[in-house]
């Protein structure tokens, strides 16, 4: 059996900020009544976390879980042990209205860091990033320029970003021409 390898392998650059693909990363969307019981239980004995709010990211280190709709989250888990969470996932579900998948190869995790975090992401995404409307354990789903994505903040210069594999190359660039020395515009 192959190894399974990250869409970009790591690939990185810096700028005036640094912009790394993060590597494999355990990911399981889980759609289903936010409010129920038994998959507010799932969520926590996967993650340690509560079910978040509307656009909140609960995530430390490579665990947490993240809101992306009223009824979807996204659950992440380090890349080893996604199956085995899923299927402990799935089990807990079971008779209960809801749907979990693992998407960890169908995605891409970028990490932009540095002081002019905001100022890259700002170039991309159609969303107020200045440190009032936009702050560590919040989520968006946006554009990346042309195509889909979501991002949060691990901390006030960490940006994450997930998109799917299959533009991972075209978000690289993207992030690569907004993070060009010389490219600071200044709003953040």
């Amino acid at each position: 059996m192959s190894e399974p390898i990250s869409a970009l392998n790591h690939a990185s650059y810096t700028g005036i900020a640094k912009v790394e693909e993060c590597g494999l990363q355990g990911m399981i969307t889980l759609r289903g009544d936010l409010s129920d019981k038994v998959l507010i239980k799932a969520v926590k004995d996967a993650t340690g976390q509560k079910v978040p709010g509307q656009r909140e990211a609960l995530i430390k280190g490579d665990t947490g879980v993240c809101w992306m709709s009223t009824d979807e989250l996204l659950v992440l888990v380090p890349y080893a042990e996604v199956e085995t969470k899923l299927a402990v996932m799935s089990n807990a579900l079971s008779g209960v209205h809801a749907l979990a998948v693992n998407v960890s190869d169908a995605r891409a995790v970028f990490r932009i860091a540095g002081a002019n975090a905001r100022e890259v992401m700002g170039k991309l995404a159609p969303v107020d990033l200045s440190a009032e409307a936009f702050q560590p354990g919040q989520i968006r789903r946006s554009r990346l320029a042309q195509v889909a994505g979501a991002f949060w903040m691990d901390d006030d210069e960490t940006f994450r970003v997930v998109c799917f594999r299959s533009a991972a190359d075209y978000v690289f660039k993207l992030l690569k021409v907004a993070a060009q020395p010389g490219s600071e515009v200044g709003v953040y």
